[in-house]
């Protein structure tokens, strides 16, 4: 209901100055992720709305606290979601704390945008613009591979799918349109994501033999928190090497758990079979796309082996 065209936003001399900048540079992005991108050409993305708050909703992640098999919730038309989604941060926190007091690990992330998987236009968002340009359009790409391509009841194919496209339509753009410093920027940025994810995903490996050993809850426990206090000297570790970057700072700070690592491998998991299968067809996207829409047709077990086939 917040929703307006951009092009009248940018009509209106009233509009900021840098709103209008990026709404003219995000009609450009839009424009390029159907015409470069093969993603679905509607509406989306044409219009904005200022939601007045951070973040477009909070989502709550959880697990057991000695599993990494997350909670899922389940919905008529998507399936079902290893999170919930809330639009107050009340209301999530409100869901955390009945989850905690079910022993359960929980994690709530601010999200900037979601997609309604073509149900209706999904705007721009006053969310999304704190970031820069490159994650701007990543987030518009990622949210697009969505309307393309669903499968319910399987949410780390989906992520993956999407994360690759985000990726694949980013250095696209970049290399027709971005400068060397833009490249060099993004490709730093992409290797701190890379370093990042590898510290949180070995943990996540490591916790699960933890978990499948015939221990005691105690002894679990301490090997449990001995591996998340592994988890953050790994991370002063590469913040060192990365010259003093904070960027994680916000994840790694408060509770580090089983739910907080759900929420990095949910979209990472199957991240390097999907840039395989794009390898495989030459980088041929709508080739991808037909590979791809094979395997959602396979029950979720069938796609499992077959992307355990597929390494970069």
């Amino acid at each position: 209901m917040r929703s307006q065209p951009i092009d009248s936003i940018l009509a209106d001399p009233t509009t900021p100055a840098l709103l209008k900048q990026q709404l003219t540079a995000i009609l450009k992005i839009r424009a390029f992720a159907s015409e470069k991108l093969h993603l679905p050409d509607n509406r989306s993305y044409t219009y904005y709305a200022d939601l007045e708050r951070p973040f477009a909703v909070w989502s709550v992640f959880a697990t057991p606290a000695f599993s990494l098999k997350p909670k899922q919730w389940c919905f008529l038309i998507i399936g079902c979601v290893s999170y919930r989604g809330h639009f107050t941060e009340t209301a999530a926190t409100a869901l955390s704390l009945e989850l905690r007091a079910q022993d359960y690990d929980v994690y709530v992330a601010g999200i900037a945008a979601y997609s309604t998987l073509g149900w209706f236009n999904d705007p721009v968002l006053n969310t999304m613009l704190t970031w820069p340009k490159p994650q701007i359009m990543g987030l518009i790409f990622h949210e697009l591979a969505h309307q393309k391509l669903y499968i319910p009841d399987d949410t780390a194919f989906n992520e993956a799918f999407a994360m690759v496209l985000e990726n694949v339509g980013v250095s696209l753009w970049l290399t027709q349109y971005g400068t060397p410093e833009d490249i060099r920027d993004y490709q730093q940025w992409q290797q701190r994501q890379t370093e990042f994810t590898e510290i949180v995903l070995n943990t996540r490996n490591h916790l699960q033999q933890i978990y499948q050993r015939n221990l005691s809850s105690s002894d679990m426990q301490i090997a449990k928190i001995a591996a998340f206090d592994q988890l953050r000297k790994q991370y002063v570790k590469l913040k060192q090497r990365w010259g003093g970057y904070n960027g994680y700072d916000t994840w790694f700070g408060g509770d580090l758990n089983n739910a907080k690592l759900l929420s990095v491998a949910t979209y990472q998991d199957y991240v390097p079979a999907f840039r395989a299968l794009l390898a495989q067809v030459g980088n041929d996207l709508p080739a991808f796309y037909n590979k791809v829409t094979q395997l959602g047709k396979l029950s979720k077990e069938e796609r499992q082996v077959e992307l355990s086939t597929h390494r970069e």
